[in-house]
């Protein structure tokens, strides 16, 4: 078994690298935007991984890549699907049955696995942006807000404001309806999130423990929170959320080697 590997999750907005040890523990990462151009992120990212854990390339073993552009990353040494690397990363965290979320920047996957880690299932919401990250950017833009705001502001909110659309384009336009009619921009937002839980839930049984991952989620934590009320029990997330599926690619090539 090789004592260090690496995984890197390319997905459509950001690419994430995780550099682990035997045991696990992450020795380096980076987080960072994909842009256009895949291989020369993941090039940096892996780069950057690897100044930060102290570690030159040849002391990597193994590298699997998943994600959106994972077949660009050209110095991997093999690939998984993310489904099976954010199930990977969230086992390694909570062993036990799990269901796990992630909500990332293109699409939505909930996935089941049992006591064991095995996939007992998955579902993936690839139709529409609505309810992914990409979604709460484009209300970010039409709302002239920064997102980075978001979370606090959905907080801070003393009320929610209830959103009936469903596409991204559609709710934009009842979002602006709504701040005509004076609802408060705190309101709207809390709104927002609560519509991206409801495209969740809407996907299957969230039953067992709740992991959630992901970029949206380690940006707006308030997410967790607002899914905990809604289910009545505790949802948990690993301690770097974004990194799941990089720290998942990195345990399977670890499995591998």
């Amino acid at each position: 078994m090789a004592s260090i590997t690496a995984g890197i999750d390319i997905g459509a907005s950001a690419t994430k690298v995780a550099i682990l040890d035997r045991e696990g523990s992450l020795l380096g990462s980076c987080i960072r935007r994909s842009g256009v151009d895949f291989a020369g992120s993941a090039e940096i990212g892996f780069g950057e991984a690897l100044k930060q854990a102290g570690l030159e390339a040849s002391q990597v073993g193994q590298v699997f890549s998943c994600g959106y552009g994972r077949k660009n990353v050209a110095f991997a040494t093999d690939s998984r699907t993310e489904i099976a690397c954010h199930a990977a990363g969230a086992y390694h965290h909570f062993p036990r049955a799990l269901t796990v979320v992630d909500i990332g920047g293109q699409d939505n996957k909930v996935i089941k696995l049992d006591e064991k880690g095995a996939r007992v299932s998955f579902k993936m919401n690839r139709k529409c942006a609505a309810g992914t990250g990409a979604f709460l950017e484009e209300m970010a833009l039409r709302l002239d807000l920064d997102l980075a705001r978001f979370n606090q502001m959905a907080q801070d909110a003393k009320e929610e404001a209830t959103l009936g659309a469903f596409c991204t384009v559609f709710t934009a336009t009842e979002v602006l309806g709504k701040i005509r009619q004076g609802v408060p921009v705190e309101a709207l937002i809390r709104g927002l999130f609560a519509s991206v839980l409801k495209r969740v839930s809407e996907m299957d049984t969230l039953d067992n423990t709740v992991v959630m991952t992901g970029g949206v989620v380690a940006h707006n934590p308030y997410l967790k929170h607002m899914l905990a009320d809604k289910l009545g029990r505790e949802v948990l997330s690993p301690p770097r959320p974004q990194l799941t599926g990089a720290e998942g690619a990195a345990l399977l090539a670890m499995r591998n080697s």
